[in-house]
Parts: structure tokens; sequence; C-alpha cells
């Protein structure tokens, strides 16, 4: 197996750490390295990695397992959809190979430079999940290789407490070798869009409810505007069109080759983009036709975008509120936005359906919030004001986005940690795997 030393970040290059990074080429070559480690007294901690797509430390340890050779396919049904492949294949390959056989993602989230394996260790969710939920639920079969080098399958069916915590928990179970899961059938490579303008937050709300059975919706939201403008939005609904080309994604040429000054994005240049977005739009309903990947990967059509936020990095503040409390807070969070006069490049809001029973899922039935926010001396003291106001309303914090939580907030908004925990401890991945994440939110 090779190795190399290098200082490695996670999408939002913050923070870095010096890591072991290991290249295993089979997966034979990761249960023996699992094996020899776990006999070690003083065994390193270690994270399986993909492609590097969490935003801040949840794929960093003292030894980072790469993936990306395991990315070859088992098996493929072409009547049902379902598709067997190592977890190092991302969702780019496969919508390449797929779409222009008529198949598409069951779930996407808003990259597609993400692999199969950290997909389910995210239990990743799109703009469909109050429709079909996370990724893993899409996900029939798991194969792990487990702290002692033991290659292992589960399902929700066999091994069903060990699913349940790999499904979502951020690769502390083991390394996910493969994964057994099924494809959605698609006519054509084109989403047909609905889009919408709201005047504020209310607006906006009410739209996602009179629209409840749209596959897709999502919401970009101007973060800066005030008063009677709270909140204002444009919705985008979408669905599988029945007729255009099945043409796959072309890669994009588009590249920020550096990192941009930090004085580059501030609250003016950011409040003049969102007036310029907000009313390039004039009305208030259109419809349109384009193709998935500017709906689903907007800016996957920038290579390296991560570094328009300049050297220091940035964070994205990802967080869910019930459905119950999701006026009022966000709201209050909004103001509180809006008030510090920071504002996001980008803020996303989307509608969550049910829980499901993975230990560590991120999503709760409620509406859910993505804002990124460049790093500065003063940004995460801010964060644990709205932190607090996320608890206040029975919400919580997205792992794999995060870089700055801490323990108890952790602790009290995923009620199931302990549980998860007792599986980790069971198979004897607490010894072996640890992130810098998990160390710092007590697991």
């Amino acid at each position: 197996m090779k190795t190399r030393k290098s200082m490695l970040s996670g999408w939002g290059q913050y923070p870095q750490q010096l890591t072991e990074r290991l290249t295993p080429h089979s997966k034979r070559g990761i249960s023996e390295y699992l094996a020899q480690s776990s006999a070690l007294d003083d065994s390193p901690s270690l994270i399986a990695r993909g492609l590097g797509r969490s935003y801040g430390d949840s794929a960093l340890a003292e030894q980072v397992m790469q993936t990306e050779h395991l990315n070859h396919y088992m098996a493929f049904n072409a009547d049902s959809g379902e598709l067997e492949c190592a977890a190092g294949v991302s969702f780019a390959e496969l919508l390449a190979i797929f779409v222009p056989r008529g198949w598409f993602l069951p779930v996407t989230p808003g990259t597609k430079f993400v692999t199969v394996g950290g997909a389910i260790a995210s239990d990743v969710h799109g703009k469909n999940h109050h429709v079909h939920g996370c990724f893993s639920q899409h996900v029939t079969q798991l194969t792990l290789a487990l702290a002692n080098g033991e290659v292992v399958t589960c399902s929700p069916d066999d091994k069903a407490e060990l699913f349940r915590a790999t499904c979502g928990g951020m690769g502390l179970t083991g390394v996910i070798l493969q994964a057994r899961f099924k494809l959605i059938p698609i006519e054509s490579a084109y989403i047909q869009q609905r889009s919408y303008k709201s005047a504020n937050l209310a607006e906006t709300l009410a739209l996602f409810e009179e629209h409840d059975s749209a596959t897709y919706s999502v919401a970009w939201i101007d973060c800066l505007s005030t008063g009677d403008k709270l909140g204002r939005s444009l919705l985008m609904l979408g669905e599988h069109a029945t007729d255009g080309e099945l043409q796959a994604h072309r890669d994009s040429k588009l590249n920020v080759p550096l990192n941009m000054p930090g004085l580059l994005l501030n609250r003016y240049s950011i409040q003049a983009f969102n007036t310029l977005y907000y009313h390039k739009h004039t009305q208030t309903h259109a419809q349109s036709s384009l193709h998935y990947e500017p709906f689903f990967y907007p800016l996957d059509g920038i290579r390296n975008w991560n570094r328009l936020y300049g050297k220091n990095g940035f964070t994205q503040y990802q967080f869910v509120l019930p459905k119950s409390a999701g006026l009022e807070g966000m709201t209050c969070i909004l103001k509180t936005i809006a008030e510090s006069k920071r504002g996001s490049f980008l803020a996303v809001l989307k509608a969550f359906g049910e829980a499901n029973d993975h230990y560590l899922s991120f999503p709760t039935e409620g509406y859910t919030l993505a804002l990124d926010f460049k790093i500065d001396t003063t940004l995460f003291s801010f964060l644990e004001k709205l932190d607090r106001i996320v608890l206040d309303y029975g919400g919580r914090l997205y792992l794999t986005k995060d870089a700055r939580m801490s323990e108890a907030t952790f602790k009290q908004s995923y009620p199931e940690w302990q549980a998860f925990q007792e599986v980790r401890h069971q198979y004897g991945a607490d010894r072996i795997f640890n992130s810098l994440q998990s160390q710092r939110l007590g697991l």
C-alpha cells in the first residue's frame, strides 16, 4: 500500500491537517492493513476519504485511507435499475455512464463530485428529500471492512444496527467497500423547471407547502434583505422531462486557478449580487427546460470554486428546524444574519420530509438552510450565537458541513449518539476510526 504525508483539508479549506495518506488498490489491501493496525496498542486514528467534498474535518485524521481506486462495477440489472459498485465510484462517473442508458440517481446532493461511499457515510439528501428521503434509504446492501479487517455485509434487515450506524455515520464504523442501490428510470436528461418569486419568508414557506407534491424543490434566499423583504426568495421546482436527449454532463473548463483575495467577497459585493440576482428574475412565475447539470449542480460548472473565499477558507453552516418552528425560527436566524451584515453568497433553503432511523442522519421533517461564510477571527463566536437559536427551536447542524460545532451542541441535538457509540464499541471501531471531527464532538 502506498503512503505519503501531505497537508489536507476539507472543501472549505479549514482546518488543515498534516496527514499520512494511504492509497490501497484493493479491498484485500484495506482488510490486511486494518488487521495489522488493530493489533497495535497505539494505532493512529484513521478515517476513509473519497473526493474530499465534506466541508470541514470529518475526513481528516492522522491517517486517511483514500478510496479512489475502489472504482469498479460488479453488477447492474437493466430491468430493475439495481446497481452494485465499489465505494470509490463517483456520482459524476455514474451519471456519465447511466444517463445515456436512461437511468438517474435516486437522490443527489448539490455536487456530483462525491463517491458512493461518501454519500452513504454522509447520508446525503437532495432537492427531493420531502418525497424520496436520503440516498441511504435507496441502498439495499453494504459491504464494510471492520476495524479488525473482517469484511461483512449489512442491510436494513441483516446486521441492521451496523447498517443504521454506517449510513450517516461519517465513516466511523469502518471502511465502506461496496454498495448495492437502485437507480431511477428517466426518459430525458432534461428537467422541466417552474420558478416562483416570493416577496418574503412567509410567502416562500407557503409556496413550499403549496407545491409539496413537486419531485424537486429548492429556494435561493436573499439573506441580507430586511423588514418586509426578509427572506425574499426564488423557488425552483423540477420534474424529469419526458422528451429530450439522454446526454450526460460535460466537464466545465471554467476554473478558479488560485485563492482569491479575501476582500473579494464582502457584505457589499454579496449584497449587490443578491439584489441583482433577485431582480434578474422579472416574472413572479416562469417555466423553462434545462439540462440536469445546471439544475442539480450549478457550482460544479466552476472548478475549485471554493478558492473564491480566499486562503483562510470558509465554512458552510447548514441547519434544520422542525416544520412547527420553521417560520419563527428562520425569521430569527435571518434577522440575526442581516443585522450582523455578514451575509452569505449562497443561501439555499429546502424542505425535508420524515426522518429515517439512521442514528446520525441529519434530516428531520422541516426546513433546512445552508449558508456559506468566509472565515475570519469573529466568525465562530457569531456561529455559536446561531447555534443557540437552532437548539432553542429544536434543530441541529449537518455533520458533513461542520468544522466547529461543540460537543455539547452535537450531543444535545443528536439524541441517538449514545446508541451510535454502542455500535462502534461493539465492532471495535472506536479504537481505529476517529476523525478530527469525531474527537472534537466527543465520539
